[in-house]
């Protein structure tokens, strides 16, 4: 649309041109073409939709604009219009890869209609290990964006080749070689591993059992939070493992000092707890800290169980959530949020308050945040008082 309007410049430096435009994206250096297109004399922005266009006898039209910023519909008197084609994805509907996951056939989508990607954190990543999305199937760009795009994702098959090659994950937890495995004797076969898995590396067999796919795990561990009767599992990582280490926190007797657990993901609320302690922040002493793979790895028996064992209150820290979300295994943050409603109904049921539960998304760079965090839901837990089951 810039491009057409010097184009109308050029051939006419005394005309006007009226620009009405819905969205207006002008990427990386776009944005220096954009400020010099709209400094230019005679030319004037406006967002809005142009809802008829009528020709006048005289041979000039009429352009209606509605939903302006003024939010009053204007009339144009013009001698020409120009309708550029803006760019929408097709959302992958035409069924081209035929891909044999259970979650579907084709690449997942975001709700802007392209592939499913982690943009923020990892931008080629797709939801189907080792296939990456690159020019317009991730983002609307020009050519020139198109081909630097291209060569970042074929860098990162290049990765993921070497790292599947070693055995170990494509990402991000690429030295991990460990893999869940399942209890099939407990197993209840709900199917909601392969539901949640944001990779589809858990298919079902015939039996509708869980049937890993190595090759497509990612190692996140959200499986594991998943499964209602905890039959899935790692090695190196399990919920009998993190029960271990609720069992093993050691807190003053002091009944005036609250007991609080944080469960925070690896990759962001961790990382704003370090950066929070290395720039000499100070935040309530009360706190205990479990490192998560993932916040979507958290069982809620995980929660349940602390509370059981007399802790007063407990931070689910994770991710951020949402169109500009950074998990870094797409919506393992998201899970755990939802997955909060069932919480709370936990809670009601062992007559404790449902403020001793809390969930909150947490940039890497928010540790600012984290000692007024801490101190507020510290606060929070005094003026309840103990956990009716301390001493039990």
């Amino acid at each position: 649309m810039l491009k057409q309007v010097d184009y109308v410049r050029q051939a006419n430096p005394d005309g006007i041109c009226y620009v009405i435009y819905d969205h207006m994206i002008t990427p990386g250096q776009m944005e220096i073409y954009y400020r010099a297109i709209q400094e230019s004399p005679n030319v004037l922005f406006s967002k809005g939709k142009v809802a008829r266009i009528v020709e006048e006898p005289s041979g000039s039209m009429i352009a209606d604009v509605d939903d302006t910023l003024l939010g009053d519909s204007i009339q144009l008197a013009v001698d020409l219009v120009v309708l550029p084609t803006g760019m929408v994805p097709n959302s992958l509907d035409s069924s081209i890869l035929q891909l044999e996951y259970r979650q579907g056939k084709e690449l997942p989508i975001d709700s802007r209609g392209f592939a499913d990607s982690n943009y923020i954190c990892f931008p080629y990543e797709t939801r189907r290990t080792g296939m990456y999305a690159a020019g317009c199937v991730r983002e609307a760009m020009d050519v020139t964006a198109a081909r630097e795009d291209a060569t970042g994702a074929a860098l990162k098959a290049i990765q993921s080749l070497k790292q599947a090659a070693q055995g170990g994950a494509v990402h991000p937890r690429t030295s991990d070689l460990s893999l869940p495995t399942t209890l099939l004797q407990g197993c209840t076969q709900c199917g909601r591993c392969s539901e949640e898995c944001p990779f589809g590396a858990i298919e079902v067999d015939e039996r509708r059992y869980p049937q890993l796919n190595p090759s497509r795990c990612r190692r996140c561990g959200i499986c594991m939070g998943a499964c209602p009767v905890r039959v899935i599992s790692f090695e190196n990582y399990n919920v009998d493992q993190l029960s271990s280490m609720i069992r093993a926190i050691k807190f003053p007797e002091d009944d005036t000092i609250p007991r609080i657990l944080a469960f925070v993901c690896e990759n962001d609320a961790q990382p704003a707890f370090d950066l929070a302690g290395t720039n000499g922040l100070q935040y309530d002493a009360s706190l205990r800290i479990i490192p998560l793979r993932c916040l979507g790895s958290l069982n809620i028996v995980l929660v349940t169980d602390a509370l059981a064992r007399g802790i007063d209150g407990v931070m689910l820290m994770g991710c951020k959530t949402g169109d500009d979300y950074q998990c870094h295994f797409i919506h393992g943050s998201e899970l755990a949020m939802k997955r909060m409603a069932n919480i709370q109904e936990t809670l009601t049921r062992q007559m404790l308050e449902p403020e001793r539960v809390v969930a909150i998304e947490v940039e890497i760079t928010d540790y600012q945040k984290i000692p007024g965090l801490v101190d507020e839901f510290a606060q929070s837990l005094r003026a309840m008082g103990p956990n009716p089951y301390r001493g039990f």
